[in-house]
C-alpha cells in the first residue's frame, strides 16, 4: 500500500489528510483518513519540518503502517544539492529508514538539481519536482509521471488537495 500525505493549515487547527493507494495508476483512492490538530508548531523559516511532521506523525496512527511500502509527502525531500535534509528526509528519519519517502513540490528550490528530477504531465509548461530517500530518484520520478491523470497533479494527489482543503 502506498500513502500520500498533505497538511493544510487554518487559522485555529491543522487539517491533515492521508490517501491510500495500492498501485501507482490508481483513479481512486482505497481510503481517505482525516484529523484535525489544534496543537501545533508556527511557521519556522528554514525548518518547515518542526511545524508539518508532528502532523504528519499523527495521521499514520490511523493506517497499518506496516503495510505500508511508500509515501508521498507535499514538499521536498532533499532541499539542496549540499543533501540538506527537508521533511521527507526528516520523516523517513522519524519512520527509522524503513519506508521510502517521495517528495512532490510543486515549485523549485534554490540550488536543488542534483537531488531533484523534474516530471512534466499532461500538457503542463510547469514541472512536478521530485526528491526521494529510501528509494531510486529516477524511479520516484518514473511512479508521479506514470501516476493517473492528464493533468499536471496526478488525480490521487488531487483528490487529496481537494480533501485538505474542504
Amino acid at each position: 500500500m502506498k500513502l500520500a500525505i498533505d497538511v493544510h493549515y487554518r487559522q485555529d487547527f491543522a487539517k491533515v489528510v492521508s490517501v491510500e493507494f495500492d498501485n501507482w495508476q490508481d483513479a481512486t483512492p482505497l481510503n481517505i483518513h482525516s484529523t484535525n490538530i489544534s496543537d501545533f508548531l508556527e511557521y519556522e523559516p528554514g525548518a518547515f519540518y518542526k511545524r508539518e511532521l508532528p502532523c504528519i506523525l499523527e495521521i499514520l496512527k490511523e493506517s497499518d503502517i506496516t503495510k505500508i511500502d511508500c509515501i508521498i509527502v507535499d514538499g521536498y525531500v532533499i532541499l539542496d544539492d549540499d543533501g540538506k535534509h527537508g521533511l521527507g528526509a526528516y520523516l523517513y528519519e522519524s519512520l527509522l529508514q524503513k519506508i521510502p519517502i517521495i517528495g512532490v513540490a510543486k515549485r523549485s528550490y534554490i540550488n536543488n538539481k542534483k537531488h531533484v528530477r523534474e516530471v512534466f504531465r499532461g500538457n503542463s509548461k510547469n514541472p512536478l519536482y521530485i526528491s526521494s530517500i529510501g528509494i531510486d530518484l529516477d524511479q520516484s520520478a518514473t511512479y508521479v509521471q506514470e501516476m493517473h491523470g492528464q493533468y499536471r497533479m496526478p488525480d490521487l494527489l488531487r483528490i487529496m488537495d481537494q480533501h485538505t482543503k474542504s
